[in-house]
Parts: structure tokens; sequence; C-alpha cells
């Protein structure tokens, strides 16, 4: 993904999450089983573009976790993406197994602060 398509993509989400000061129409968030989240993250390949914490890279795919979007917005997102990603469709990914894929994306640790990396800091 080139850094116009990342831009492009992130203004999309930012959008679709009431960033702009709009309230996201979104229902609850429902539980979902983050050990099995993990397991569906890397079996379906989603650490290839978004990393292995969902961190994301300019290069190849935006940062997904650890504060994910609201996820109705990542619902729809994953369902019917803009840029390179793919769509997953029902058929392919359950809202089961997106509901695991969010809980796992909510359970990574936040990053420390620079302030609080010693090599970063000076």
């Amino acid at each position: 993904m080139n850094q116009l398509s990342a831009i492009a993509t992130t203004a999309l989400l930012l959008a679709y999450s009431g960033a702009a000061g709009q309230a996201p129409k979104t229902g609850a968030t429902p539980s979902g089983n983050a050990q099995n989240g993990k397991r569906i993250y890397v079996s379906y390949g989603c650490y290839q573009c978004h990393g292995r914490e969902g961190q994301g890279s300019a290069a190849t795919g935006p940062r997904i976790g650890p504060r994910p979007i609201p996820f109705q917005v990542f619902l729809q997102y994953v369902r019917q993406p803009a840029g390179q990603m793919p769509p997953y469709t029902g058929k392919i990914v359950s809202d089961s197994e997106l509901a695991d894929i969010y809980a796992f994306l909510q359970a990574r640790p936040q990053p420390p602060a620079v302030k609080n990396i010693p090599l970063l800091s000076n």
C-alpha cells in the first residue's frame, strides 16, 4: 500500500468512526475470545499487512490495534474495504470470528510513551 493509499484509508476510517464530531452508528461491541482471535488473525494472514500486534505499517497496511475502530465500522470495513485489502465476506470469515479478532486487537497492550523509551528520550 503506498503512502497516499494509507492516508486515504486512515481518513476513511476516521470518517466512519465519527472522528469528525458525529457519533458513530454502532451497536454494542460483541464479546469475543481474544485467544481464538489471535489464532484466526494469524491463520487468515492479517499479520502480513497489519503486523503481529496490529501495529500496521505505512508500507503494508494501517494500524488496527491496540485501540481498534468501533466494532461495527471494523465489520463494515472488513466486508467492504477500500484500497488494496481484499473483502472478507461472511462466507470467508463469520461475524463471530471477526468479534474474536476484534477482541484480540482490543487486548493488545498500548505501546510505551516515547519519553519512557531511553533510546528515544535523549
